[in-house]
């Protein structure tokens, strides 16, 4: 195990810890066949893991997100310039630490950032150790069951052997349910928010388009650009196309209308029309300085095949979640009524699924105007229901 702590640059905030882990199974081999050297898995905890091992809770990120979900990181080595300002604080501060939603006074809560990602595990943007050159081009096509495949690694060497939960939003939700039913023994509590079982024709396409916009963009070199400049017209296209499903689009409205508009923005011949349209190439720049269009591929590609029954290698949602009633799992399955980038009926399919196969269930629906983002944004309207979730 090679964990290693980052230096504190300022007494105060507090600076957070981030390991590091490089897994035992070496080559490290994929869903699809392909196989990785080695791979680094970084990741970061928080409260104290008990003498029995039985109250760690697993957090998966979504798309763009990282394993920092809590307190103040500065700099994460391995992530570089990508580490911006914007990601020092954590993603779901308002739900970790003691007395809210994971209460790390009475559990231990884990975070591994994505295989394949762009801020520690392996990736990329990482180095070969075969080449000694970055992967780009020649890392392989992932698929949710090997995200699942590295957490289960990374539990087996911290000795976890079952968590008391997983909980996972959005794209982290389809990690979150494959480890429940691949490995139903290593998991208790299940709790995927705004998610689903099985991508939709809709995001299929609309993740398409974001493939399109990346792959066709001149500098993108069939993914070969660390040398060089970076497909950043392709990638900040890409997320322009991604955030309307993100941000409901009355809240984009609004923040637009507290946006200064940028006259200077122009492009070959169009120029930029009002501050919504300031709004939007404001967010697919700010995005560039932040992510790797590499792993936004790898990510969105696994999305876009993601069919829960066939990475289980079963035919129906019934099968497919059996194994959770046998081994006695509990869900909680939350939607968000305003959800444009998985509506809530791909959860009603999540819940109708576990019903048909006797698992005990809990489905919320929040309602709320802020859409897709709401899990990021509204605490009080989530934090209740976890916490009975996990204490029940």
């Amino acid at each position: 195990m090679n964990n290693h702590r980052v230096a504190e640059t300022s007494p105060s905030p507090r600076q957070e810890e981030t390991l590091s882990l490089v897994l035992n199974e070496q080559p490290f081999v994929l869903a699809g066949g392909d196989s990785l050297p080695c791979v680094e898995v970084v990741y970061q905890t928080w409260g104290t893991l008990n003498e029995e091992k039985s109250n760690a809770i697993l957090l998966t990120h979504a798309l763009s997100g990282s394993h920092h979900a809590c307190g103040y990181n500065s700099s994460i080595p391995q992530a570089g310039e990508l580490w911006r300002e914007e990601l020092h604080q954590g993603w779901w501060e308002d739900f970790i630490g003691p007395g809210k939603a994971l209460d790390t006074d009475q559990y231990f809560v884990i975070s591994a950032n994505y295989l394949g990602g762009c801020y520690g595990t392996t990736g990329p943007r990482s180095i070969n150790p075969e080449t000694e050159k970055p992967y780009g081009a020649e890392f392989p096509q992932l698929a949710v069951r090997d995200q699942v495949k590295m957490q289960v690694a990374l539990l087996d060497a911290l000795g976890i052997g079952q968590l008391h939960a997983s909980i996972g939003p959005s794209v982290g939700g389809l990690v979150t349910l494959s480890l429940a039913t691949l490995h139903p023994e290593r998991v208790k509590t299940v709790i995927p928010i705004a998610s689903g079982m099985k991508t939709t024709v809709l995001n299929r396409l609309i993740l398409f388009e974001q493939i399109l916009a990346i792959e066709n963009d001149p500098y993108f070199n069939g993914g070969n650009y660390y040398d060089g400049s970076h497909p950043d017209y392709g990638l900040a296209l890409a997320r322009m196309i991604s955030h309307k499903t993100f941000v409901h689009l009355d809240a984009i409205e609004r923040r637009a209308r507290q946006e200064v508009r940028q006259d200077d923005e122009a492009l070959a011949w169009y120029r930029v029309q009002d501050t919504f349209q300031s709004y939007m190439l404001h967010q697919g720049k700010k995005f560039v300085k932040r992510f790797d269009a590499n792993t936004y591929l790898r990510i969105i590609d696994m999305w876009s095949r993601y069919d829960a029954c066939k990475e289980a290698g079963v035919e129906t949602p019934k099968e497919l979640f059996r194994p959770c009633s046998e081994h006695g799992q509990k869900f909680l399955v939350f939607s968000i009524d305003s959800d444009f980038c998985f509506y809530p009926e791909e959860q009603a399919d999540i819940v109708h699924g576990l019903e048909n196969a006797g698992v005990d269930t809990m489905h919320i629906t929040v309602h709320s105007d802020k859409g897709h983002d709401s899990f990021l944004l509204e605490p009080a309207l989530y934090t209740p229901h976890i916490a009975y979730a996990l204490s029940s």
